[in-house]
């Protein structure tokens, strides 16, 4: 079984090297999606929304909302809306949203209501960053928890009934300006900085379209230029993020998730001469309870008397060498002929990394 895990961990770390897209492993500086929050009434539940005692923000907004449609609550009327709930929207703003276009909101509610089931959200703007309105939220919530409370008090609950979803609940009234036609170049940024992926990516777009249209600006961003004509900059830009491009290796790392044992090697993971003992010393201890009876009419008292019983069970120390560049393979099948545990294996790549023996950066997680 110790094998399985380490082999198991062995074949996660090192896949075959493939080439992937430039789309799949960087970004284009600034086309990115934006966020967008906003606050409104979802109404129509079932007895499951705010109490107006404790959230008197709910009943303001409600009475706002009347207002806005030219009705007046006296002064000193108490309303009860069991049915109303305040609740937070948010949603992403894909790039290059267009207004008409709708996009996916979640709403959650902010008050005391215990479930949004049912409940429909009034139209609520939502704003960006910079306090403009960029879409309009509406419609039916979608919401995957229940619960269900009994008479005296007990309760259960599914999942999260305050939170829920509107797929398509909003309308894109804004536009985002777009820096992609704005300049004579674009800024790819990879997923994963790496000096050796930036060359590779300046070498395949440059063998591509021509010397010096792609150049590498650190580690991890390539500038590379386009056309200012948006149409022919959309089928260059097509034909760039298809070109096929084969990372770099990751910085030699051993990942040790020290609460289930589970340890990743990386495939470039190298030890220096070095030689190892394993070994272990097991220390059993056992209590037994004895009964002393006194004799008949002695006039003694019946006591429990412990008895300690302890063993020591040293186990075999076994060592074994490892040579100078042993790689990951290497190093597997030597622990699991002497027979280390995951946690044993911990250790012995901590006492490397001590001695100076292990090329890798040690990560417990």
């Amino acid at each position: 079984m110790r094998t399985l895990l380490i082999c198991l961990c062995l074949a996660l770390v090192s896949p075959l090297a493939q080439a992937e897209r430039i789309k799949d492993i960087a970004s284009i500086a600034g086309i990115r999606s934006n966020q967008l929050i906003g606050y409104g009434l979802v109404v129509g539940l079932d007895g499951s929304g705010d109490q107006t005692t404790q959230t008197p923000f709910t009943v303001q907004t409600f009475n706002n909302m009347l207002t806005e449609f030219g009705i007046t609550v006296p002064q000193g009327t108490r309303i009860q809306m069991k049915n109303v709930a305040a609740v937070a929207i948010h949603a992403d703003l894909p790039p290059f949203a267009s207004p008409g276009q709708t996009i996916d909101i979640t709403v959650s509610s902010i008050g005391n209501a215990k479930s949004l089931r049912g409940g429909s959200l009034l139209m609520s703007p939502l704003k960006g960053l910079d306090g403009q309105v960029y879409a309009i939220a509406q419609g039916n919530l979608v919401v995957g928890g229940f619960g269900a409370e009994g008479a005296d008090g007990s309760r259960i609950t599914v999942n999260v009934p305050s939170v829920g979803r509107i797929p398509g609940g909003a309308t894109v009234e804004r536009a985002v300006a777009s820096p992609f036609a704005s300049s004579d170049h674009l800024v790819f940024n990879l997923n994963r900085p790496d000096f050796t992926t930036a060359k590779r990516v300046v070498d395949q777009i440059n063998d591509t379209f021509g010397p010096g249209v792609a150049q590498a600006l650190n580690g991890g961003s390539i500038r590379v230029r386009a056309p200012l004509d948006p149409n022919q900059r959309v089928d260059y830009m097509a034909m760039v993020e298809n070109l096929q491009v084969k990372q770099g290796n990751a910085a030699a790392k051993v990942v040790i998730n020290s609460r289930t044992g589970t340890i990743v090697i990386g495939q470039d993971v190298r030890v220096q001469p070095a030689a190892v003992t394993h070994g272990g010393l097991t220390v059993t201890i056992s209590e037994n309870y004895q009964v002393s009876q006194p004799e008949p009419f002695s006039g003694g008292q019946t006591v429990v008397t412990p008895s300690s019983q302890i063993s020591i069970e040293e186990g075999d120390s076994r060592m074994f060498v490892f040579n100078p560049g042993v790689s990951l393979d290497e190093i597997v099948r030597a622990v699991n002929q002497v027979g280390a545990a995951p946690g044993d294996l911990m250790a012995i790549l901590e006492a490397l990394k001590q001695a100076g023996a292990l090329n890798a950066d040690l990560v417990v997680i």
